[in-house]
């Protein structure tokens, strides 16, 4: 018996279908992440194992050196966010100081003052225990509040590195086990070589896509993280590698991650060099991150990543609804997985180009089609025809004169 759903039904199957996945997604985050990160991180570290490989070490061997190529990078990373924590706490006024506390704050005060339009004594005022600001700012700033907050980063921290830890051991047995897998996941598939033909080019079309966005991505973050150390530390940021290695990282996360990035560097030059440094540092930054944005990325990523603004935003809110923080940084690995089988499913490619930034002929602007019959009598929504285009869906041409 088969049943005849209407396109209504159909459209809420797959919304409850998607709403399903999503919870089980959501349930399962303790699981799914790291396994998620696993993969991805695999995929990546595939050709090296093999390249070693080929240089006659044994294939566990070549897995170990793999992993610990990407161990070293991530203790480069991780080693370097440390320490910079030490040298931010030492830069900091000590506001318990009055006569430091009079000048911090005359200094800044004097600042605002200089972009400021208007009076800002009601927010400024001359006497500094007449501030509230300062008073918020000196109580953030107290000892104690600032051991709570070093406590708090330390147990995330841990927990981070705990999370690593697990994650770099499924990544060994992943690719150690690699091949044995790839030949189980094909067959689930079926006994027919046509279906598992294809079962492994979409495999490796997947592959491919996620490689070659974190490869290309990371290669991108490290060429912005050397130009924006350069340009931060001559400009005399107190913080500049520090602030210029943040933006390497939170740029895996698009949009919000960049913007997010700019922040503490303004912060920084407004404190300790003035307004005008703060501006310059500002336009710097727009400039760099939209030449990388939309010059560099879109060349060397290729069509795997050719994902319009609003995919991408969706696609991180998403994401971050599912697994929060460590989603938005999934977010656009999963899409490039995603619309890599789009690319491969004939029936599915329509999603693919809905996703994608070629928005292609104008439809509405093409010739009409000899099917398409004119009626005056009937209504405008009755002068279209459905004509299947060349990939399956119907394209739709405009009326007749």
């Amino acid at each position: 018996m088969q049943l005849d759903l209407t396109s209504a039904t159909r459209i809420g199957l797959n919304a409850l279908g998607l709403l399903g996945v999503a919870v089980a997604l959501r349930l399962g985050e303790t699981v799914f992440i790291p396994l998620t990160f696993a993969v991805l991180l695999a995929a990546t570290l595939w050709p090296v194992a093999e390249w070693l490989h080929r240089r006659q070490f044994p294939w566990p061997v070549a897995c170990i050196g793999a992993v610990s190529l990407l161990l070293g990078l991530f203790s480069i990373v991780a080693l370097g966010m440390v320490l910079a924590v030490p040298r931010m706490i030492a830069d900091l006024p000590n506001l318990q100081n009055p006569e430091v506390r009079v000048q911090e704050y005359a200094k800044f005060r004097e600042k605002i003052a200089a972009i400021s339009p208007g009076n800002i004594n009601q927010v400024l005022p001359e006497d500094p225990e007449q501030s509230q600001l300062l008073k918020t700012v000196e109580a953030a700033l107290k000892p104690e509040n600032i051991n709570s907050l070093l406590a708090q980063l330390g147990g995330y921290f841990t927990e981070l590195l705990v999370q690593f830890v697990l994650v770099m051991f499924v990544v060994l047995f992943l690719l150690i086990e690699g091949r044995m897998l790839t030949r189980r996941v094909v067959e689930v598939f079926g006994p027919s070589e046509e279906a598992q033909s294809r079962a492994v080019e979409v495999l490796s079309e997947i592959a491919h896509s996620v490689r070659a966005y974190l490869v290309w991505r990371t290669i991108v973050n490290v060429g912005l993280v050397v130009v924006l150390g350069v340009v931060y530390q001559a400009a005399g940021l107190r913080q500049a590698w520090t602030w210029a290695l943040l933006a390497g990282i939170l740029s895996y996360v698009p949009y919000i991650g960049t913007i997010i990035a700019g922040v503490p560097p303004a912060l920084d030059a407004f404190v300790y060099v003035g307004p005008m440094a703060t501006v310059s540092i500002v336009l710097f930054y727009v400039l760099v991150v939209t030449f990388e944005g939309y010059v560099v990325v879109p060349v060397v990523m290729g069509r795997s990543m050719d994902l319009n603004a609003t995919t991408v935003l969706l696609a991180c809110l998403f994401w971050n609804l599912v697994w929060g923080t460590a989603g938005l940084f999934l977010a656009m690995p999963l899409m490039a997985a995603f619309r890599a089988v789009c690319l491969s499913v004939p029936g599915w490619r329509p999603w693919a180009n809905l996703m994608g930034t070629d928005a292609g002929p104008a439809v509405f602007n093409r010739p009409p089609s000899p099917s398409v019959q004119r009626n005056e009598q009937a209504p405008l929504v009755k002068e279209f025809t459905a004509e299947p285009g060349p990939d399956g869906p119907p394209n739709f041409g405009s009326p007749g004169a």
